[in-house]
Parts: C-alpha cells; sequence; structure tokens
C-alpha cells in the first residue's frame, strides 16, 4: 500500500497530468455540461449569424419547455401526437418564434418521417410538422412496429436474429410515457456518449510516460537497486494507473450528473428511449440508458488503461507510447468507413472505440450459434482485453530492467 501510494503521488505531482484533468474538466464539465445546458445548446435563439447566437437563459428555456410539454399529458398516444403537431402549426402561424423554441419540434418530425413518409411533400423546404395534417396521424404504435420491421429487413437482419431482436423489443412498455424529450436525446446523443473518446486523449497522455517515463528519466536503473524490486514497482504502478483512471472519471461524471440535476431536473427519467429514436428496440428509460453510457465510458476507460500501460511497458520513448496509445482509439476511427460493416463492428469492441450509444441500435454479433446484442459486448469485451494486457505490461517492463 506504501509503494502504491508513493506512485499514486508522483503521478499526480506530473504538471502534464495536472493540466491534462484541468483542460479534461473544462472541456466535459464546464463547456460540455453546463455551458451546453445554459447557453450553446438550450438558450433560446438570439443572432442565428453567429456560432454562439443563443441567449444565456438555457435555464429558464429547459423549465418552459418541460412545463409546456406536460401540457399534452403522460401518455403518448395518436391524440397526442395530433396535437403537439397541431399546436406547432398554430404557434407558427401566428409567428410565435420563441414559443415554438419550447417544443420539441426536432424530435417530433423524426417521428413524421418514420412513420408517415407518405405524407411527406416533395419539393418543399418545410419541415413536415409544419405542413402535415394531423387529423392523419393515425396507428402511432402499429406503424412504428412495421418500421421496425422493415428496418431490420432493409439491414439484412432476417430469420433468427430479427426474431431475436423483435423479442427483446416485445418488453418495450406502451403507450410510451411523454414529457419533453430533446434536454434527454441531447445528454444521452452526445454529452454522456461522447465521454469515453475525450477522456482516451487525456488518459493517453498522463499514462504513456508511466513506464516509458523511467527510461526518459534516466530512474530505470534506480528501480533494481530498491528493497521493492521491479515486480512489486510494476504492480503499484498498474495500480496506480488503473486508480487514476477511476477519479479521472468520478471528477467529470459526478459534476455532469449535479450539473443536469441542476438544470434538467429528474423529470422525464422514466420515458423510454424510444421516444429518442422509434425504432429501439431496447426496453430501457432515459435513466437506464444513461447509467449504461457512464458504466460504458468508465468500463472502456479501464480497459484503455490497461492498454496504454501495456504500450509504456513495451516502449522506452514516450512520444511513441503515447502515439501508439492514440492510434488505438482514433486509427480505427478513423479507417472504420473503409472496412466492411461486419469489421467495423469488431473494431468497436476495442476500448472506447465503440460508442455508448448502440443502445439505440440493432446491432448484433453471432457467437457460437447464437445472437448477441452489442451493447452487451461494448460494455465488457474492451475492458477484459485491458485486464488481459496487464499481466503482459509488467512482463514487458521486468524484461527491458533486467536487460
Amino acid at each position: 500500500m506504501e509503494l502504491f501510494l508513493l506512485e499514486h503521488k508522483k503521478l499526480w505531482r506530473k504538471r502534464i497530468v495536472k493540466i491534462c484533468v484541468l483542460l479534461c474538466f473544462i472541456y466535459i464539465v464546464i463547456f460540455g455540461s453546463i455551458l451546453s445546458f445554459q447557453w450553446f445548446s438550450f438558450g433560446s435563439s438570439d443572432d442565428y449569424t453567429s456560432a454562439f447566437g443563443n441567449n444565456f437563459d438555457g435555464y429558464g428555456m429547459i423549465k418552459e419547455s418541460q412545463e409546456y410539454a406536460l401540457d399534452f399529458g403522460e401518455e403518448l398516444m395518436d391524440e397526442t401526437l395530433q396535437q403537439l403537431v397541431r399546436d406547432y402549426q398554430q404557434l407558427e402561424a401566428a409567428g410565435m418564434e420563441k414559443e415554438l423554441e419550447k417544443t420539441d419540434w426536432g424530435i417530433i418530425n423524426s417521428w413524421l418521417g418514420t412513420l408517415y413518409p407518405e405524407l411527406r411533400e416533395t419539393g418543399t423546404y418545410q419541415t413536415m410538422i409544419s405542413y402535415v395534417n394531423p387529423d392523419k396521424l393515425t396507428g402511432f404504435y402499429e406503424r412504428r412496429q412495421q418500421a421496425v420491421e422493415d428496418f431490420l429487413e432493409n439491414s439484412g437482419q432476417v430469420g433468427a436474429e430479427k426474431e431475436y431482436l423483435l423479442h427483446m423489443e416485445q418488453d418495450v412498455e406502451k403507450p410510451f410515457r411523454y414529457e419533453w424529450v430533446e434536454g434527454w436525446s441531447q445528454l444521452l446523443g452526445s454529452m454522456v456518449a461522447d465521454l469515453g473518446v475525450v477522456m482516451a486523449l487525456f488518459l493517453a497522455i498522463a499514462l504513456s510516460s508511466l513506464f516509458a517515463g523511467e527510461w526518459h528519466d534516466n530512474t530505470s536503473s534506480l528501480v533494481l537497486t530498491t528493497k521493492n524490486g521491479w515486480g512489486k514497482i510494476a504492480f503499484a504502478k498498474v495500480l496506480t494507473g488503473l486508480a487514476f483512471t477511476v477519479e479521472l472519471f468520478t471528477i467529470l461524471a459526478i459534476p455532469n450528473i449535479l450539473s443536469q440535476i441542476f438544470f434538467m431536473g429528474t423529470s422525464g427519467w422514466d420515458m423510454p428511449i424510444q421516444n429518442i429514436k422509434l425504432i429501439a428496440i431496447a426496453p430501457m428509460n432515459m435513466l437506464q440508458a444513461e447509467i449504461y453510457e457512464y458504466a460504458f465510458a468508465l468500463l472502456g476507460a479501464i480497459g484503455f488503461a490497461g492498454i496504454v500501460m501495456f504500450i509504456s511497458a513495451t516502449m522506452k520513448n514516450n512520444v511513441l507510447a503515447l502515439l501508439f496509445s492514440l492510434a488505438c482509439v482514433y486509427g480505427p476511427m478513423m479507417i472504420a468507413e473503409y472496412l466492411p460493416y461486419e469489421l467495423q463492428k469488431v473494431l468497436d469492441l476495442l476500448p472506447l472505440v465503440g460508442s455508448g450509444a448502440d443502445i439505440f441500435r440493432t446491432n448484433t454479433f453471432h457467437i457460437f450459434g447464437k445472437y448477441i446484442w452489442s451493447p452487451y459486448l461494448l460494455i465488457t469485451v474492451p475492458m477484459m482485453i485491458g485486464i488481459c494486457c496487464i499481466p503482459f505490461a509488467i512482463r514487458n517492463w521486468s524484461r527491458r530492467l533486467k536487460a
């Protein structure tokens, strides 16, 4: 324990580590959460010619949007959708631009495009919600079911795979609960979903020198003269790397959650994720989806930390260790679109390469004759990869020291 505390203190004393934590906090918490809620994403519109033309009034707009959504009842039925569209059209006709910002028009328009494609008019720049006849918006759940089945068939997911996914979809509670959706859409679609890929950059910078730094600082020879030897020190370094990963995640996640509670409260946590993407098949509500995405980021970060420490222990050069660590995450992302789809799914199993937003998709893996929904593997395999790298990190570092 004493050796671990010394290594842990040594890591946190590094200026580069402190800078990484600070920059990551500013990017994720200050810009990605607080300012996004209050300004960038949910502030009322002001100057449309400016990238940051919203007013600094997100808190008030969020509360007003939540109150507006409550006027339409708690269950999403045909009548609810019709009234939502009708009310939007009335506000638009009256030129009440500020009131339109309180509506879920973007989400609702996506529902219309998915379920009522025959009502779409060509040759117009208007969104469907602006011109569609509300009285024709009937059979919401029957059309959704057909849209799910059509999507699976168009994706080539037929036979046993289709049966597996539709069986999962049967557990989705209907009718859907409806409250303000846009906030949860932003939260689960980008704010939390992108947490891991941002952490990867700063984890790579902080941990790539954990082992390789001993060579850079010319302290490797001193390790062999200590009473502890390379074995115990290597184990302490590994624990330090894992502890730092969990600490960084905690530093980011807790303020993010507090910010979310301050701006959004807990309203809408029990809505199904199908309100965000209608053809999603996961029987999850918003809170369950958020827990999954945070777990995905944490476990993926732990797996990535294992890989970075393995690379650091294998190389004597800090810069190369950093570049190879970054390549493990951002390399697959860069080349994925040029690869066959099945290979893209395999690459998603690498730590922090995939996305927690896979819960909205219907991707599966066929293993030993069984279909497995991809999010089950995306949350387990990356961490297992990292853990498997740890013994090799210790062994590689010991070999270099002995050499």
